[in-house]
C-alpha cells in the first residue's frame, strides 16, 4: 500500500511523469479500500481515480499499458 500510495501521490503533484497504475481485481479493491468515501470526505477528489485502472486479466493489463503510448 506504502508504495502504490506513493506513486498516485508522485503521479497526483506532478513529481512524475505520469505512467500506467493498474489495479488487479476490481472486487479486491473496492473491499481493501473505499474510494468513494474517500472522495465523499474530501480526502481525494473525483479526478484522482483517474489515475489508476482497475484491471482484472493480464489482457485487460496489456491493453491499458498499449493505450498510454508508453511502448
Amino acid at each position: 500500500m506504502d508504495e502504490l500510495f506513493e506513486t498516485l501521490t508522485l503521479i497526483q503533484t506532478s513529481k512524475i511523469k505520469p505512467i500506467p497504475v493498474l489495479l488487479f481485481g476490481r472486487d479486491f479493491w473496492e473491499q481493501v479500500i473505499n474510494f468513494e468515501a474517500l472522495i465523499d470526505q474530501g480526502t481525494i477528489s473525483a479526478k484522482d481515480i483517474e489515475i489508476f485502472q482497475f484491471v482484472d486479466t493480464a489482457e485487460d493489463a496489456w491493453q491499458a499499458i498499449k493505450k498510454t503510448n508508453h511502448l
